[in-house]
């Protein structure tokens, strides 16, 4: 017979945690509705989860507000400052129109 559990397992092995800690689940279903609409998004947008970042950071936030995780920078997630994104891609946009006036968008510009 060997020294393994009956299934395997090595009965004196401790299990390593998680490599950013432990974290409670749900059990309370207090973040269900982010969680839901993350999940919602998932799905239409067929897995691609690049388009459903703004549902992933909010099921997030909820989570470390109601300390169902450590509460951590967004950035450190993955997630950047959403005025520094608008303001580039508007930045942007403005050089578009100022060089090729003749685009779809009619923008005036002081």
């Amino acid at each position: 017979m060997s020294a393994g559990g009956a299934f395997g397992g090595n009965r004196g092995a401790r299990p390593v945690p998680p490599e950013k800690g432990v974290f409670p689940l749900d059990h309370l279903h207090e973040c269900d509705l982010e969680k839901k609409e993350y999940i919602s998004c998932l799905k239409s947008s067929g897995h691609q989860s690049d388009r459903c970042r703004q549902f992933s950071k909010k099921y997030l936030e909820c989570r470390m507000e109601r300390n169902l995780m450590a509460k951590q920078d967004m950035s450190e997630l993955g997630f950047r400052e959403v005025k520094e994104t608008h303001s580039s891609e508007e930045r942007n946009r403005k050089d578009d129109n100022q060089t090729n006036p003749s685009s779809g968008n009619k923008t005036i510009l002081p």
